[in-house]
């Protein structure tokens, strides 16, 4: 809480980094951490992206892929704690690439992080909508019946307007809210793990779990073996971790709303990933073992639907799937929460066309049209979902893993630059309160070098039809990942090189400073003026 006789540490380290305690800072560092839980969401990605993993390599993609590739992110998690840790701004990303790199890098981080966390909100709203549609189907017969995409985009239109009235009402609500979403995903999980173990007839042998390959996407002539299977068919398949474990730099855009930021932030990032990491693997074990038909779940397209549906009862896989579609929701609020305080940040440095109304605050200290501006993109990159397809005669949402690629290699790339920029700098960075000794200097380059690896595999076209060229091609088979992206970082050249770099300088202090006076010391100045006084040892 803010002393009104003069600077917190928060305020303090605030000021220093040049702009004055506008947002609420109540947010405590257990719901700092929430959000960034609640963005990960095993209850979101391990159920929205499976069908991914078993299509692309199968079980192995899962059982082994997991662990892999989490701990692969739990060092870019890392890395990335420190530097929230030296720089607790809402600009996060983009303003630690602006101080380590200057405004070029500033520039092409916000907009990559930007991008991302559209693309973030964008695909879980609809995953939210897709598993409310399922659940209901499930536990109501009355419910229509089929899948429809039309239906579903229904309810995603409801998901986003839901999610952003929730935010635009109250910052300090949405801590709240965050906070019950951790417990949610912990207790809802466990539940579903319990359900799993127990009552289905039959499970899958260990041995199956851990070495059982699938190759259903059309690669390789559908072939689980070669050169080919191992090094892009399964690899595509790892999406479902990369994308399952994003959207943890929630923790630094949060960080001008979190109390003792330099720590809090920096362990929500981290806490966030590992905890999410274990309980995701033991998630995403309970459904490999309970397949009760490998070949009939392939068929269908890999859903993990199908393996609820094969496993239990209609009534008691509607409640599974309905404890995931709830998750989803906190979910799809708190990547609002995210990508709102994001534009806002972003926006305040002028670095967002119409900026001014982006970066205004409503009664609430909310960023509401920032809100509103996410929920409208969201809708609209997400309306190639409308259209139909099917591979090897199974519906695939190929849109779906196009926009879940999108925030995958945004989000991704953004964090790539400064932690790059971190390890050229060396030893002449300045370390926060919470730091990696001299880990960085091993953990920095495995990260940046991760980050680049998935990125390419990820617009990687995820079936044959896809490619140019091929017999069958067809648009609604292409992977639009690298057109969205590919077309964002043109677009982003040729406004830097045409106009930004006449005028954007990164980002701009909301503190005027006087000559020879530090932004602390300014702020620290006001509240004198206002009748307050600097208690000692501040």
């Amino acid at each position: 809480m803010t002393d009104t006789k003069g600077l917190n540490e928060d305020e303090r380290r605030l000021a220093e980094l040049g702009y004055k305690q506008e947002l609420n800072r109540n947010w405590s560092g257990f719901s700092n951490f929430a959000i960034s839980f609640s963005i990960i969401s095993i209850l979101a990605g391990c159920f929205t992206t499976f069908g991914q993993a078993w299509n692309n390599g199968g079980p192995i993609a899962i059982s082994i892929g997991w662990p892999v590739i989490s701990a692969f992110i739990l060092i870019i998690g890392f890395t990335m704690s420190e530097l929230v840790s030296a720089y607790p701004t809402s600009g996060g990303i983009y303003w630690w690439a602006s101080k380590l790199g200057g405004p070029k890098a500033g520039y092409y981080t916000g907009w990559l992080n930007l991008i991302g966390l559209l693309a973030v909100i964008a695909s879980v709203a609809y995953g939210c909508a897709t598993f409310f549609d399922l659940a209901f189907s499930s536990l109501s017969e009355s419910w229509a019946a089929g899948y429809s995409l039309q239906r579903v985009f229904i309810m995603f239109l409801v998901v986003l307007v839901l999610v952003a009235v929730l935010n635009i009402f109250s910052g300090h609500l949405m801590a709240i809210l965050n906070n019950v979403s951790v417990w949610w995903h912990v207790f809802g999980a466990a539940l579903i793990i319990v359900i799993l173990v127990f009552l289905p007839d039959n499970h899958m042998s260990v041995s199956d779990v851990f070495t059982m390959r699938v190759n259903n996407s059309g690669l390789n002539d559908g072939s689980s073996s070669g050169p080919q299977f191992w090094f892009y068919v399964l690899p595509l398949g790892f999406l479902l971790t990369q994308y399952t474990i994003t959207g943890f730099d929630a923790s630094a855009h949060l960080s001008e709303e979190t109390q003792g930021a330099a720590e809090g932030a920096a362990k929500g990032i981290w806490k966030s990933i590992f905890y999410s990491a274990i309980g995701g693997w033991i998630l995403l074990l309970a459904f490999l073992f309970a397949v009760q038909d490998p070949e009939a779940l392939t068929a269908a397209g890999g859903g993990v639907a199908v393996i609820f549906a094969q496993a239990l009862d209609p009534k008691v896989a509607g409640f599974v799937l309905l404890i995931a579609a709830c998750g989803q929701f906190f979910c799809s609020m708190a990547c609002m929460t995210s990508t709102s305080r994001m534009t806002y940040a972003f926006s305040r440095d002028g670095a967002v066309p119409g900026a001014r109304h982006w970066a205004k605050l409503n009664k609430s200290k909310v960023p509401a049209n920032a809100v509103i501006l996410a929920a409208v993109v969201a809708v609209i990159i997400t309306l190639p979902a409308l259209v139909e397809v099917d591979i090897n005669g199974a519906p695939v949402p190929v849109a779906f893993y196009a926009v879940v690629s999108v925030a995958v290699i945004g989000l991704y790339l953004a964090f790539a630059i400064p932690i790059f920029l971190r390890w050229r700098m060396g030893d002449a960075f300045q370390q926060g309160s919470w730091n990696l000794g001299n880990k960085w200097k091993w953990m920095a380059p495995v990260a940046v070098a991760e980050i680049l690896i998935i990125s390419v595999y990820f617009i990687l076209p995820i079936t044959p039809a896809g490619w140019l060229g091929n017999p069958d091609f067809s648009w609604k088979f292409v992977n639009y990942a690298p057109i969205l992206t590919g077309g964002a970082l043109i677009a982003l050249w040729i406004g830097w090189h045409v106009s930004a770099k006449k005028w954007f300088t990164g980002p701009k202090m909301t503190i005027d400073l006087p000559e020879g006076v530090s932004a602390a010391d300014e702020i620290e100045l006001e509240h004198e003026h206002k009748g307050f006084h600097q208690p000692p040892g501040t």
